[in-house]
Parts: structure tokens; sequence; C-alpha cells
């Protein structure tokens, strides 16, 4: 009895827990569709309750302490912009590369430079005194001689070859020159500079460094108008107007160009002589504006090496300028070399800031620029090409004359002005005395030779590194003046086939003589990729041209490297 009753107490606890269960699932379908007009009826109770709780729910979230503690933990994860990251660390290991290999071409520069320097001191009055010799040795021939039976050459020939008579013309201008010099004198010009104000030093320096760029510009031009005035083929129409007039430019403009340099070298003599050494610095602090003018410019590959060739010609000039400025204090307190040493920190110091100015300049231009580093070996592959096909056999120009071309470097009136100071600042008496020039002449000659002979091999491997090896062996580029008559020269080439091999090694090229061409010779059209800019292509090649500039984008953009010279451009741009 007793079992059945709690039997049946269980069952009715069990009926009313499903009541009520049943009840909580009504209220709650119930709440879900209550519509705005069951709001209205219980008064916005539910809806006050629930703001009531949103707003204690976002007091405690907006508590300081957990504010703090979230500063505190919070995290990212940079893996999720990874190229940005990486672009940026490339950037940073390229600054740190720039130094090295700036350095490279700095130095590689700096020794082409030097190779063309000593050219005009050792083996260019060689060469004047053979091609005098061949000139007085002439009359031999004869005048009625067709053939000369001793030289075996005929009367109608050349006199000189081209290259002879620029050396000739060279040697002329320094011999000139340097009458003219004797008639400036330095120690007057020095006490008149050194009589004026800091501030107008100042002024007058920035101006001569303007004015080495215009004349070294301008001047590479007249030297370029009178060779080719004086070597140009007779049998052509004159279009010039003669040797001599183109003469006497060349003449003056080397004498003017060093005089300026003169007046640049006493300035900065002055600067290290004043006292408080006030000018020096104001002079060096000019080499850090020229970062503030260069580094917020947009360049490019081409712009790049513009400024390079300009920044090797501007340290080998300065390096120069020092050694004239320490010739002259050593001659003022008669060659006591404890006072070399009183000059010794203010040429290092020189020195380090023009180094530190350049390595800042390019790290900072390559990184808004996105220029890699490896630029800088393309750089110096162009300038070892310029050495390396300057002793092929259809070589057209001295490489002293391309160098100067190139960089802007005229090595004229610079070894003028060093003759000139060397010469009033070193006596020489006595037969001991000559002997040692002799002896320093024979040392400059070996310093010569020994620098063209690794510079030649230097540059041999950079030329091979970059594979420019193929356009050693292509025709020299000769302009078109119209469309018209590039495309006539187009189908001569096409119609004349060449007999020249083209297969010859390296080696064998570089060690042989240029040959002797007729002095009409059969118009050429450019072969080579970088030539195609100059002329207009017919409708049949205009595939493959497109085709040869597509390949020449990735290496130069807009223009080949072996195109530019350093006056191409104005206020570093190309057009």
């Amino acid at each position: 009895m007793a079992d059945s009753v709690a039997a049946g107490l269980g069952d009715e606890n069990y009926t009313e827990n499903e009541d009520k269960e049943r009840e909580k699932l009504l209220t709650n379908k119930t709440k879900k569709h209550i519509g705005p007009s069951d709001v209205t009826e219980t008064l916005g109770f539910y809806e006050r309750k629930a703001k009531c709780k949103e707003r204690k729910s976002n007091l405690s979230d907006l508590s300081l302490v957990r504010f703090i503690r979230t500063e505190l933990t919070r995290g990212y994860f940079l893996e999720h912009n990874e190229a940005k990251y990486t672009e940026r660390r490339e950037k940073v290991y390229t600054c740190l590369r720039i130094p090295k290999e700036l350095e490279k071409l700095m130095i590689f520069g700096f020794f082409l430079c030097l190779d063309v320097f000593l050219y005009v001191f050792t083996l260019l009055p060689l060469r004047v005194l053979l091609a005098l010799i061949r000139l007085l040795t002439l009359p031999c021939c004869g005048l009625r001689a067709y053939i000369c039976p001793y030289c075996k050459k005929s009367s109608g020939s050349r006199i000189l070859q081209p290259a002879q008579v620029c050396d000739v013309l060279k040697g002329f201008i320094m011999v000139l020159c340097y009458f003219m010099m004797h008639y400036v004198d330095y120690a007057m010009m020095y006490h008149l500079i050194r009589g004026q104000s800091v501030i107008k030093l100042y002024i007058i320096y920035n101006m001569l460094e303007v004015a080495d760029r215009l004349f070294s510009s301008f001047g590479q031009d007249i030297l370029d108008a009178l060779y080719w005035t004086a070597t140009e083929p007779k049998e052509r129409k004159r279009a010039h107007i003669g040797v001599i007039p183109h003469f006497f430019m060349a003449v003056l403009y080397v004498f003017l160009h060093a005089i300026l340099i003169m007046v640049q070298a006493t300035t900065l003599n002055v600067a290290f002589n004043s006292h408080n050494k006030s000018l020096l610095t104001i002079m060096m602090s000019n080499n850090f504006v020229e970062i503030k003018g260069s580094v917020f410019k947009k360049f490019e590959k081409n712009n790049l090496f513009q400024m390079s060739n300009s920044d090797i010609k501007e340290r080998f000039t300065n390096y120069t300028l020092l050694l004239i400025v320490c010739l002259r204090n050593m001659e003022q307190f008669s060659w006591n070399p404890d006072h070399l040493w009183v000059l010794f920190p203010d040429v290092c110091m020189v020195i380090a800031s023009e180094i530190a100015v350049d390595v800042v300049k390019h790290a900072f231009i390559t990184k808004f620029n996105d220029i890699t580093a490896d630029v800088y070996s393309e750089y110096r592959a162009s300038l070892a090409f310029d050495l390396v096909s300057s002793r092929q056999k259809n070589a057209y120009t001295d490489y002293s004359d391309s160098v100067s071309r190139r960089m802007g470097f005229i090595p004229l009136p610079l070894a003028l002005l060093l003759i000139r100071v060397v010469t009033s600042s070193v006596k020489i008496q006595g037969s001991l005395s000559i002997v040692c020039v002799v002896l320093f002449y024979l040392g400059m000659i070996t310093l010569k030779v020994l620098n063209s002979i690794v510079l030649l091999g230097k540059s041999c491997m950079y030329v091979k590194e970059a594979k420019m090896e193929e356009k050693l062996f292509q025709n020299t580029p000769s302009a078109a003046p119209s469309r018209v008559s590039s495309r006539a020269q187009r189908t001569k080439h096409t119609q004349e086939p060449s007999g020249e091999p083209v297969d010859e090694g390296m080696s064998a090229s570089v060690t042989t003589q240029p040959t002797h061409r007729d002095e009409r010779p059969a118009p050429q059209i450019p072969t080579s990729d970088s030539d195609q800019f100059l002329t207009t292509p017919d409708e049949s090649e205009e595939k493959n041209l497109i085709q040869d500039e597509t390949e020449l984008q990735d290496r130069a953009p807009k223009k080949d490297l072996l195109e530019i010279d350093r006056f191409t451009i104005c206020g570093n741009r190309i057009d």
C-alpha cells in the first residue's frame, strides 16, 4: 500500500514538472514573437530592463584596469604583411652595401683618371716626338716620286695619321699655354684672394665650381671640333671655319680653364693657411649642401651613372688641388718635412668629408628610387668597356678623349697647372738635379705602364662578367644626318657584305693596333643594340627592333649606358 502511494506521488510530481516546462517554453515563444503593439501594452518594461543591463556591461568593459591589461597583453603578427617588411629589410641591406660598391667604382674610376692624367706627362711627349720625326723625314720621299723607295709610302697619302695629328695639336696647345702661364703671377693672386672676407671667398669658391663644370662641358666640344677639323678628309665639302681658328679657340680655352683651376687652388690654399680654419669649415660644409640638392630628386639608373662619373672626376680634381696646395706650402717653408705633418690633419679632414658626403648621397638616392647596389657593377663594366674598345682595330677615338667625354675630366688644363706649379716650386740646378728629373720621368712611365696593364686586365674581366663581349666586335656607330640618308645607308650596307672576320678573340683584338681605313669609306649602319635609337626603322624591321628594345629594357630603361657621356643630359634629366 505504501509503495503504491509513493508511486502515485512521484507521478504527480513528474506531471507538475512537465507542466512547468511547457509553460516556460510558451512564455519564451511569446517573448520572441512580441510585436510593437505588445511592447506598448507592457509600457516598455522589458526594453528598459535590457538597456540597464547593457549600460552595466559597458561600464564594466570600460574599466581602467582592463584597458591597461589589454594594452600590455595585446599582440600582432608581422608575417601578415611579409612582403612589406622583406622589402624594408632589403633596403637596409642595400644601404649597407652602398659604401663598398660605391668605393669599388670610385677606385676604378680614380685609376682611369690617373691613367689619362699620366698619359699627358709620359706617353704624349714621346708620341709628339715620333710624329715630328716622321714629319721631318718626309722629304726622303721626294716631291715627284710616286712611291718612296725607303719608306714605301706614296706621296699622295696622308703625311701623318689622324692620331698623330691629334697628338701634335695637343703638344702645341700645351707648349703655348705653358708660356702664357708664365705671365700669371701666383703670389699676387694669393695675396689678392687672402685680403677678401670669408663670405666673399665662400661665394667665389662656389662660383668657381660652377664655372669649372661649364668650362669642362664646352671645352671638350672645342677640342673635339679641332681634332675633327684637322683630320677630316679633304675630298668632302668644307663646312668649317678652318683649322687655325679652331686651334686658337682651343688654346684660349685651355689657358682660361687653367687660370680658373689656379684661382680655385689658391682659394683652397688660403683656407688652409687661415688661423681659425673658418673658411675651410665653410667650404667643407658646402659638400653637405650638395646632399640637399640631389637626394630629394627623382633619379633613374642613367642619371645616377652621370652623378657617379661626376663624383669620380670631382674627387680626382680635389686630390690634385690638395697636392698643389701642399707643394706651395712646402715651398714657402723651405721643404721642411715637419710642416707636412701640420697640413696632414686638414688634408685628411677634407678627404674624409668628401667620402662621407658621397656615401650618404648615393645611399639615400638608391633608397628613395628603389635602385639596387648591383647597378654600380654595371657602371664599372661600362667604364671598362670604353677602355677595352679603345684597343680594338675599329677604335674611333683615343681612350683619354673617351674618358673626357664620359666623366667630363679634361686633363690638359689640370696638367698644365701642375707643370706650372712644379717648375716654379722646384729649382733644377746641376747635373744631379737633371739625373733626378730623368729618374723621376722614368718612374712615371713605369707607373703609367703598370697602371695601364692592370686596368686593361681588370677591364677585360669586368666586360666578361657583364657579358658585353659581343659588342666589342660590332661596327662603330655612324649617325646619319637625316632619316632618308640613314635608310639609304642601311640599304647600301645590306648590299655590300663586310669582309672583316668577326669571330676573333679578345686578347688578339686588344693587343693589335688600329688599322687604317680608306679616306672615303662606304657608309655603314649601326648594328649594335644601343645604336638602333639613332635611325628610323623600315616596316620590315620594326618587329626585330621592338624585340631588341624589350631585351634592353632590363639593363637600361631609356638609353644604353654606353651611349651616354657626361654632358649628354642637362640638370640630371634624360628626355
